[in-house]
């Protein structure tokens, strides 16, 4: 029917546009001649049948222009795409993620809508508290500041802090280790108190390990140039003094210190914050610090998102399944837990995903007023998790599902608390006042 108005509204144009005209024809010397035009003729009008006929190809045409309802698997497929380039959008600007109720998916946020605004730590040496891209630089600096004031326990931290490798920090101590013990065994031996700088042992093992030519100094080595057979210019040796060996007792002990030293790490603050009651204690926006993923890993995390509806829809096997649910949880390098207490307040600190439900047990005890009362925490779904001393049979969090972030219920045992309530005791707070007296509402 379209196509038939058209073609009549075509030949109406033509017809009014009047009579043709010759390329030779002096136009300006012969007026045209003027006709009156035929009066129009009355189209005869469609019959019944035809009026039907048409009005089915117009909604034939109609139907076709018409987009095809959406299907729920047609909507789950566009909400993705839209998340996938929220999220790209967001990676390419370093936006932070989103885990909200129900998503655990990067989102674009601003900085006043997170719930935290990143990972922090302290620094044990200087009680600084540091984001977490300022800890590694930090504490190496505060180390290097500490050979001013005990060069022995300096050197000693340099060597379990700077080098990465345990294996190579192993090997180093090994050889220090030896070097000492020879000197302790053989003091009379003169050769024992000299480590050959260009020995292969010694550019092997002690040369590219950081803090190892720093502890050997402390403990008295010093370093000489003396003559080799066969070289002119002599070489490096460094030295242990014949007048050390008095204190060979002092040089043992400094070994142990190096034997039993560890790494310095920074402690994650777990920025504890009290909230009043609010709806809203179950949504969590969180800072990019929490997610243990790389670019690359982003991208492949997108390229996975976009299977997520056919993954679902095929069936799975049991191994299949636990594979999945261990790649999320690596995903995670922190979370932030809230814990509802019985007046409707919300506890809220920071973890990082591998530390054991025990940790989160001793957080929340340390908060309370009362910490001598029990209680238990229950996650969401009726999931009551149980403190272990034994740490063989305390999980970590992140196998808990309570990575990056849940709410948890606490609830006081039954029996203790009936007996308080029969004792008429009334607790108007059951956190600590320095908490309470710091709480924001949610928004």
């Amino acid at each position: 029917m379209k196509k038939f108005f058209e073609d009549v509204k075509k030949d109406i144009k033509f017809k009014s546009a009047g009579p043709g005209k010759k390329l030779t024809d002096d136009s300006s010397s012969r007026p045209p001649p003027v006709r009156s035009a035929p009066p129009p003729q009355r189209r005869p009008g469609p019959n019944e049948g035809a009026q039907m006929a048409g009005a089915a190809a117009l909604a034939r045409v109609e139907q076709l222009q018409r987009p095809r309802p959406l299907t729920s698997q047609d909507a789950i497929r566009i909400q993705v795409k839209k998340e996938l380039e929220a999220e790209a959008a967001a990676t390419a600007v370093e936006g932070k993620p989103t885990a909200g109720e129900g998503s655990r998916l990067p989102a674009k946020e601003g900085p006043a809508a997170l719930s935290v605004t990143g990972v922090f730590f302290t620094c044990p040496l200087t009680g600084a508290t540091l984001a977490k891209s300022e800890r590694e630089t930090h504490i190496k600096e505060a180390i290097l500041m500490r050979f001013a004031e005990d060069p022995v326990e300096a050197s000693i931290m340099m060597i379990h802090t700077f080098n990465k490798d345990r294996e190579r920090v192993k090997s180093g101590i090994d050889i220090i280790t030896k070097y000492i013990d020879n000197i302790c065994k053989h003091p009379e031996e003169e050769k024992y108190r000299k480590i050959k700088v260009h020995n292969k042992v010694f550019q092997e093992k002690l040369r590219s390990l950081d803090g190892s030519r720093e502890f050997l100094q402390a403990v008295g080595f010093e370093s000489q140039i003396l003559p080799v057979e066969g070289k002119d210019d002599g070489e490096e040796f460094l030295v242990l003094p014949e007048g050390a060996l008095s204190g060979l007792e002092e040089l043992q002990g400094r070994l142990s210190r190096l034997q039993a030293g560890g790494p310095v790490r920074a402690q994650l603050d777990r920025q504890p914050q009290v909230y009043r009651p609010s709806p809203l204690a179950s949504r969590f926006d969180l800072p990019l610090d929490f997610y243990n993923l790389t670019a690359e890993e982003l991208k492949r995390e997108q390229q996975l998102k976009s299977e997520v509806v056919e993954r679902n829809a095929m069936l799975r096997t049991k191994a299949m399944r636990e594979r999945d649910e261990q790649r999320e949880r690596r995903k995670y390098s922190y979370c932030l837990l809230r814990v509802r207490l019985p007046d409707g307040h919300l506890l809220q600190g920071t973890f990082l995903a591998g530390e054991r439900v025990s940790a989160l047990y001793r957080f929340v005890r340390d908060s309370l007023l009362d910490d001598w009362q029990p209680f238990e925490l229950v996650a969401p779904g009726g999931q009551r998790l149980q403190e272990h001393q034994d740490p063989a049979q305390d999980p970590p969090l992140n196998e808990c599902n309570l990575a990056p972030a849940v709410v948890l219920s606490l609830c006081w045992d039954a029996a203790v608390q009936a007996d308080i309530e029969a004792a008429g005791a009334q607790n108007h707070s059951v956190l600590k006042p320095e908490l309470m007296q710091n709480a924001r509402t949610l928004s």
